[in-house]
């Protein structure tokens, strides 16, 4: 089950496949299908401090098993497995690795670079956690070079210590400098694995698609990246004021649970990682409690490495000229994914019952909602207007409408509302986009649709490859797909018949609730985890 090919030969051999970087040599792997490197370290670092570059080496290192992944404070067991494989692989805070898939190890092929960047917010996920992450598909259907990558997360990435010395001052980032530390590294090296240092597109989903967002924001990723794409990850994290606020206190206390003071904060460096870790998952627990607010690792703006959040400070300038693709599925959170069992197949209510389960979610509104749902999604039921995703996708809206409005390059807007036949209709949740992106959506049995899986892959890989090598999603056999202005915004959306609509879901954002609002029989669920949601671990 999910095994793309029972009989292939791999090449390994000690003179072959070779890639000559110009900090040494890389003996990786030959498929038939593509060149593959795993496990390239790219940089080392000291906990809480800034990382460093990888030193040049003699003779040749072997890229063939894929490095560490960061420790997580929590493990969730997936409870979508089935329908989004997981893989899970060793731990360890020496976890600054990457791997590359790509057609040619020839330094003159110069084809686009396309370094995605993993969900589970910034606190679990790597570069290789779902199968769909595998790289060898897109690259052999799109001729393109992939680099998938692990960098810090959670407590060893975003703990904010600035509050005590100067070597601390960018601890509440360094997870977000790994990833400038590995985008050097593609800038120095990817032309040794057919690559274009020059044309180098990054694209990440929920917290990936988050990190693409803050890279925008980050001066010392200027020029490292020419084309940014945000999936799912488009989350108006609130004032910068507040969240470092919140990152303080948080950090202080976490040295209460561990019984320590400013004095010796640098004891943290050293002690096993379930110590601190338990010590910061209770700290969190203790400022939900004290602020009511959720706590979520994420980068701190300080206004300089970090300008922040673009709602707030406006994009940077210096990146304005980037074209960007952003972009939603149909139900993100809330999809029916999770329906209890008692509730019923969505597709087997009747109006009435759709009605009534609307009338429990948006009381006095519903009728308005569900006119406005019914003109922007013609020929579906109330029953979908109850899962579909306004907190999202009206974020993703505003911020490409105020890129547009402050002059940015090209922004393309996507909505991937594809409904898989899992539990007799299942809407597009959190996730459910990537295989599609990456040209696996075909080996996912249980959302295999026969002749529109294949299709909608072909248009979404190609449109992703066409940004990435020209900075516009369109090409041959897509239908044509305009950038948003100021105040229109054209949505490509995704679907067994994909096209473009203009606005077509303004007036149900406008009647949705502003937040997010959960089914009432999902409101009784376990909230979602600091990995962006039921469907994104």
């Amino acid at each position: 089950m999910f095994i793309k090919k029972l009989h292939q030969q791999v090449i390994c051999n000690h003179h072959e496949p070779i890639a000559h970087t110009p900090l040494g040599q890389l003996r990786g792997v030959k498929t038939e299908d593509a060149y593959i490197f795993r496990g390239i370290r790219y940089a080392h670092a000291r906990r809480f401090h800034m990382p460093e570059a990888e030193e040049a080496w003699e003779g040749v290192r072997d890229a063939i098993i894929y490095g560490f992944v960061c420790p997580e404070i929590t493990t969730p067991v997936p409870h979508d497995q089935f329908t989004v494989p997981h893989v899970f692989y060793p731990q360890h805070e020496d976890c600054q690795y990457l791997n590359v898939w790509t057609q040619s190890l020839d330094e003159n092929a110069k084809r686009p670079v396309m370094v995605w960047l993993h969900g589970g917010g910034y606190a679990t996920g790597s570069g290789i956690e779902h199968y769909a992450y595998d790289g060898e598909e897109l690259s052999k259907a799109k001729n393109v070079v992939v680099v998938t990558l692990n960098h810090r997360l959670n407590v060893l990435g975003y703990l904010d210590l600035s509050a005590y010395g100067e070597e601390y001052a960018l601890s509440g980032n360094v997870g977000m400098a790994d990833i400038v530390e590995a985008l050097k590294w593609v800038k120095q090296n990817i032309a040794a694995f057919g690559g274009d240092p020059d044309n180098v597109t990054i694209f990440g989903q929920s917290g990936g698609g988050g990190k693409v967002t803050t890279l925008l924001q980050m001066p010392a990723a200027d020029g490292l990246y020419h084309r940014a794409v945000i999936q799912s990850g488009v989350m108006d994290p609130g004032p910068a004021a507040r969240v470092r606020e919140k990152n303080k206190r948080l950090t202080e206390m976490l040295l209460e649970e561990l019984g320590l003071d400013a004095s010796r904060v640098s004891e943290l460096e050293d002690m096993p990682y379930a110590q601190l870790s338990v010590a910061a998952d209770r700290a969190n627990i203790r400022l939900n409690e004290e602020t009511g607010e959720r706590f979520m690792w994420a980068p701190v703006p300080d206004g300089i490495y970090y300008v922040g959040y673009p709602f707030e400070t406006g994009f940077r300038k210096e990146t304005l000229h980037i074209p960007v693709m952003m972009g939603t599925v149909f139900a993100e959170f809330t999809s029916n994914f999770d329906t209890p069992a008692g509730n019923g197949l969505k597709n087997a209510w009747t109006r009435e019952e759709a009605m009534h389960h609307l009338k429990e979610k948006f009381g006095d509104a519903t009728e308005k909602m569900a006119a406005a749902f019914e003109e922007a999604y013609p020929g579906r039921t109330p029953a979908d207007a109850l899962f579909a995703d306004t907190f999202v996708r009206r974020a993703t809206v505003r911020l490409a409408k105020q890129r547009a409005g402050e002059g940015g390059s090209a922004t393309f807007v996507y909505l991937f509302d594809l409904e898989s036949p899992f539990n007799d209709g299942t809407l597009a949740w959190h996730n459910a986009e990537i295989p599609y992106v990456f040209h696996n959506a075909q080996y996912l049995e249980p959302s295999y649709i026969p002749g529109v899986t294949e299709k909608l892959q072909e248009e979404m890989s190609g449109a992703w490859a066409a940004f990435a090598e020209k900075g516009d999603p369109n090409h041959p056999g897509h239908p044509l797909w305009h950038p948003v202005t100021g105040d229109a915004c054209p949505t490509m959306i995704y679907a067994p018949e994909s096209g473009e609509r203009i606005d077509h879901d303004a007036a149900f954002l406008d009647a949705a609730p502003k937040g997010r609002v959960l089914p009432v029989f999902l409101q009784k669920k376990k909230e979602p985890s600091s990995s962006f949601g039921p469907q994104s671990k």
